[in-house]
């Protein structure tokens, strides 16, 4: 994955950090409860939500299970619709391939519908370095480009910024990139709107390459489809000469009538709307209709991998709605940029360390950036279990074990920092596997309640320099069972 963020401290570093930020967490707090509560109407006018959810779930689940076969029919519809297909394992082969064919049209700037895909291989950069000027032209995209910054949603990359920020970003910074601010811009939305309008227009008419991700592609029709609410994206997918789109291989869904459950679940999940504004679908190039040159790269960049694991391949089926960054309290606090990933929030914290492994400190320390509560879950419109898997990749990064790297089995050392962690599970796995010394240790634990410290010593002051510990109470479950209710129900 992209390198824009090498250097990150482990989520907890960065997350004390960020919850330092009083202005951060105000901005986070009113626009991820905002968003909420408006999927939450939305979401309520659909009488079927469950039964959709549930079909996103099972179309998405099986595509994975049945990959191979839909991107060979993939590549043969877009093939024939007059497109061209790239397959690229990595992010270096990506990034090559974009550069190559930006430069094979002589052309020296792109324009960008917004694309995570790109964001994870850091195509902006890769350009940078072959002397190609790449613009965003999503607005809340353009706001992070101009100033510098990193983005820290999903759907909403500034939305740790406030109206006056953005403000004193365009005035600052926005001449930098082309036309500049008008003068007195005012931190009224409408007019920051016009100011971006102003200095993207510019840039569509004068661009003949775009580059664009893509939320799904259709296998049966070689179709691929945006959803967005500016009418940006549009524009770079119509007016330039030719398109290149850079999308992950799990966006593939196998025909046009699956669209029918994602096209409902989507808009109402993340910008809590019937439908988006604007979906633009195109299939392959026409003569004398939007581009005359179409390019798919298909990038896999640790998705095979991922896709190996039972467990760990359901964060595959992300639509990247964001509900769940909105209802999570961990990034409600933190912030997104904590999570040290283009992918902030509960998915970012399976999808980044299956995607790039657990090696580096921020990665490793990604499953733990959770509270276990599951309204990510509740949220999410294709079910994935993120606790489950959060779980899953814990017990990865204290046990070791098998893992797929680079197409082929390797096995992970136990992570380091984890020996305290290990010896507890051990202990609790041998007591509850013994009922009597499980018996003995919880009446022990109860008389000798008032003994006990409010902190924990050594390594699991580590636990209670952020938790109260849970107190005991005055005597065990079992002895209550017994004193006051058995024999009394009959049976069991």
């Amino acid at each position: 994955m992209s390198g824009t963020f090498v250097g990150m401290p482990a989520f907890p570093a960065a997350a004390r950090e960020a919850v330092r930020d009083d202005t951060l967490r105000a901005n986070l707090r009113h626009a991820t409860h905002t968003i909420r509560d408006k999927r939450a109407a939305a979401v309520a006018e659909v009488s079927d939500w469950a039964a959709l959810r549930e079909a996103g779930k099972q179309i998405k689940e099986h595509t994975l299970r049945n990959l191979d076969r839909y991107l060979v029919r993939l590549e043969e519809s877009v093939t024939a619709a007059g497109g061209t297909v790239h397959w690229a394992a990595d992010a270096d082969e990506a990034n090559r391939i974009v550069t190559r064919l930006v430069q094979e049209t002589g052309e020296s700037e792109v324009v960008k519908v917004k694309s995570m895909a790109t964001q994870e291989i850091g195509l902006n950069e890769a350009l940078e370095a072959a002397g190609i000027s790449a613009y965003e032209t999503d607005l809340a995209e353009l706001i992070v480009q101009v100033g510098k910054d990193r983005p820290s949603h999903i759907l909403v990359p500034a939305i740790h910024r406030n109206r006056r920020e953005i403000r004193d970003v365009f005035r600052a910074e926005m001449g930098e990139w082309g036309r500049p601010a008008p003068e007195g811009l005012t931190d009224e939305p409408a007019a920051l709107a016009e100011a971006a309008r102003l200095h993207l227009r510019e840039k569509f008419l004068r661009a003949k390459v775009a580059v664009s991700g893509a939320n799904f592609m259709v296998a049966e029709t070689g179709t691929l489809v945006v959803v967005e609410s500016e009418g940006n994206g549009r524009m770079c997918l119509t007016l330039p000469e030719t398109l290149i789109s850079v999308v992950g291989i799990e966006k593939t869904v196998p025909t046009w009538r699956d669209l029918e459950v994602f096209l409902q679940t989507l808009p109402r999940s993340s910008t809590a709307e019937r439908m988006n504004p604007y979906t633009s679908m195109w299939t392959g190039t026409t003569d004398d209709d939007g581009p005359r040159n179409f390019h798919l790269v298909l990038l896999d960049n640790g998705r095979t991998d991922t896709l190996a694991d039972d467990v760990g391949r359901q964060a595959l089926r992300c639509i990247r709605c964001s509900a769940c960054l909105n209802v999570c309290p961990v990034y409600e606090r933190a912030g997104g940029h904590a999570y040290g990933s283009v992918y902030p929030g509960p998915i970012g914290a399976i999808l980044s360390p299956q995607l790039r492994g657990t090696r580096s400190e921020i990665d490793a320390s990604l499953p733990y950036a959770s509270s276990l509560c599951g309204a990510c879950y509740e949220v999410c419109p294709v079910a994935i279990d993120i606790p489950e898997v959060l779980v899953h990749l814990r017990e990865r990064i204290v046990q070791g074990g098998p893992v797929t790297r680079g197409g082929e089995k390797v096995v992970l050392k136990p992570a380091k920092g984890h020996a305290a962690e290990r010896a507890a599970m051990r202990a609790a796995s041998w007591a509850l596997a013994r009922p009597g010394a499980l018996r003995t240790g919880q009446r022990l634990a109860a008389r000798t309640r008032r003994l006990h410290p409010q902190t924990l010593p050594g390594p699991g002051r580590a636990w209670t320099d952020s938790r109260d510990l849970p107190a005991v109470p005055a005597e065990p479950f079992r002895d209550w069972w017994q004193r006051t209710r058995e024999g009394k129900d009959g049976p069991q």
